[in-house]
């Protein structure tokens, strides 16, 4: 992508929070925090949900909250003395999931109308955030979906053959049990409709790991929510390394097939 839309107003103005989860993100964090502040989006807001990371990210969000607060002309959601940064700490690793809910949870108490959600390894360009708003505003959807796998979708060049198997796989495994149509089924990019994600119950959500993005899908598409995907390219993380342990694995393996199950017996009730 090579530069963000312009969107006019008022819908460059609408209330949108960002939602980060960090653990060990020191060094990509600043270069994030820039990039989405400088979308010409004046309240856009972040957070930043770190969990405890012992490399310091925590620290490093608190810094850049505090200078963007200094910094009156700062872009985003911020003035004189108020940073469009909000920080929250949480005494542990406690998964993904967790991270954003709690993050959303913030976001929608702060009277945020949109609610994004954004990895911290740079692997999602921020520039595509006001075409994910535009394109909610047009469409009245109730989540927009950067997606890998719509026609103009793409994956770094830096992922292998295995890395694109695997996750060209994880999307048809998870297709197969759930049958949503969507094409990008483990997205973890998107934006979403303060109602959308009031409609989901975000205090019911049960995944602690990567199924929480299949989760989130599975509960707006039953509930009925509009969901529009969008292309955009999946970059490669520059620094740190990945999450995805054996217990987060397993959990997204499970997952769907508990998901069929109760979201099924919430329809019989």
């Amino acid at each position: 992508m090579s530069s963000p839309v312009t969107l006019p107003e008022p819908w460059s103005r609408s209330a949108v929070s960002v939602v980060v989860p960090t653990y060990n993100e020191a060094a990509n964090l600043p270069v994030l925090v820039e990039r989405v502040l400088a979308l010409g989006l004046p309240n856009l807001r972040l957070v930043i949900v770190d969990d405890n990371s012992p490399d310091g990210t925590g620290e490093v969000a608190d810094k850049l909250a505090a200078e963007y607060a200094a910094d009156g002309a700062a872009p985003g959601g911020g003035g004189a003395g108020q940073s469009p940064i909000t920080v929250l700490h949480r005494t542990a690793k406690d998964g993904l999931g967790r991270a954003y809910v709690a993050g959303m949870t913030r976001a929608l108490r702060d009277g945020a109308d949109f609610v994004a959600q954004m990895d911290a390894d740079l692997s999602h360009p921020p520039g595509y955030l006001p075409q994910m708003l535009g394109t909610a505003l047009s469409t009245n959807a109730g989540v927009v979906i950067g997606s890998r796998y719509v026609a103009g979708g793409s994956l770094s060049e830096h992922w292998g053959l295995r890395r694109r198997l695997l996750s060209g796989w994880a999307n048809a495994y998870v297709k197969a049990i759930l049958a949503m149509p969507i094409r990008d089924v483990t997205a973890g990019y998107k934006l979403w409709r303060r109602s959308a994600l009031e409609a989901l119950d975000l205090a019911g959500i049960h995944s602690s790991g990567y199924s929480f993005q299949v989760e989130m899908h599975f509960r707006a598409y039953r509930r009925g929510q509009k969901m529009v995907e969008i292309p955009i390219h999946f970059e490669d993380r520059q620094e740190g390394s990945s999450k995805m342990d054996l217990a987060v694995q397993l959990e997204s393996a499970l997952r769907p097939f508990q998901l069929r199950r109760t979201e099924g017996a919430r329809r019989t009730r």
